[in-house]
């Protein structure tokens, strides 16, 4: 579908308007703390909806999307640090470098199904972790600290952190088009019919590998993107932060919670989710739980609300499915 298309669809201008209030209304009140709460769920929105393009569309569990994260931090911090470049270019290479990493690999690994595919990405994860435990450019086992100085070119450190949200909510943005446009594509209903049964689709003239690597390498991209504007604020990454196998499990909570193969329930369900953690983390009786609570959200999801929040929604009105995607 054209982009004009898309234009003419409601759900266009939904998505415009969460991207606007995103940017404006912490803006308006210099609320730093809605702020640092609104970015991390504008990451947890990047991060599901990217894999949401792999587990929602194309019917693959990917455990290891924070590889793409990760990788995207590593490379993005590294090019700042000992190259001098400017953010925009460096994470312009770190999602260009990640995507296409991700279109080797996916060519390779792709040709696993179901439990061997995702045993395969975790696999992969411990891989590139062990890479930059031992890779010295990037500081080994210790990681990168960048300087104070790194965030002159942005106007100092408390103007550069309002730079880095407006990007992170871009990138949200970009995210949430991106899953709408493939997914109102002749691209999305090949995924989709991958989806539904692999062979059947192969039979009616999809071309699988194709699309599976295609989609595997977009979906890289954006959170490559994600995770060089997240360790460029924090001024420091090491390898177990950056590929950190909980933050893989939390987008796949999040992408079943608010319904996987849906652009608005993955973008519900990880603001929700991030609401949630914040308040498990603060909260002194539930703080060490945050994980088990993950979990049994998770299997809960799979046994009695398999279509997520956006099944449930569809279900009671189902004329909300003409305006939400």
């Amino acid at each position: 579908m054209s982009l004009l298309r898309l234009t003419r669809r409601p759900f266009f201008w939904v998505i415009a308007l969460v991207i606007a209030i995103f940017a404006l209304v912490p803006w308006l009140g210099n609320d730093v703390e809605l702020r640092e709460s609104l970015l991390l769920a504008a990451l947890y929105i990047t991060l599901a909806s990217n894999l949401n393009l792999m587990l929602g569309y194309a019917g693959y569990i990917n455990f290891g999307s924070i590889v793409f994260f990760g990788l995207g931090g590593y490379i993005c911090t590294w090019l700042v640090n000992s190259y001098n470049w400017p953010l925009a270019a460096s994470l312009l290479a770190a999602g260009v470098g990640v995507s296409a990493l991700a279109l080797v690999f996916g060519l390779g690994i792709l040709r696993l199904r179901g439990a061997f595919f995702a045993l395969s990405t975790i696999g992969i994860v411990e891989a590139v972790q062990a890479f930059a435990e031992n890779f010295t450019p990037w500081g080994g086992s210790s990681g990168v600290y960048l300087p104070g100085s790194i965030f002159l070119p942005l106007g100092g450190a408390a103007h550069a952190l309002w730079v880095i949200y407006f990007i992170m909510v871009g990138v949200m943005g970009l995210s949430l088009y991106l899953s709408y446009a493939i997914k109102s594509s002749k691209f999305g209903l090949g995924l989709l019919a991958i989806g539904q049964n692999e062979d059947a689709a192969a039979i009616l003239g999809v071309p699988t590998p194709l699309y599976k690597a295609l989609v595997y390498s977009a979906s890289a991209f954006l959170p490559a993107i994600a995770g060089g504007l997240y360790f460029f604020k924090s001024a420091f990454i090491q390898p177990s932060d950056a590929f950190d196998l909980t933050l893989s499990t939390e987008a796949l909570v999040v992408a079943m919670l608010g319904g996987q193969g849906t652009v608005t329930g993955v973008a519900l369900g990880a603001y929700l989710y991030e609401e949630l953690r914040g308040y498990l983390l603060t909260s002194q009786t539930f703080s060490n739980f945050q994980l088990v609570i993950a979990g049994a959200l998770l299997l809960l999801i799979v046994l009695f609300f398999p279509g997520g929040l956006m099944g449930f929604i569809y279900s009671r009105f189902p004329r909300t499915q003409k305006v939400l995607e």
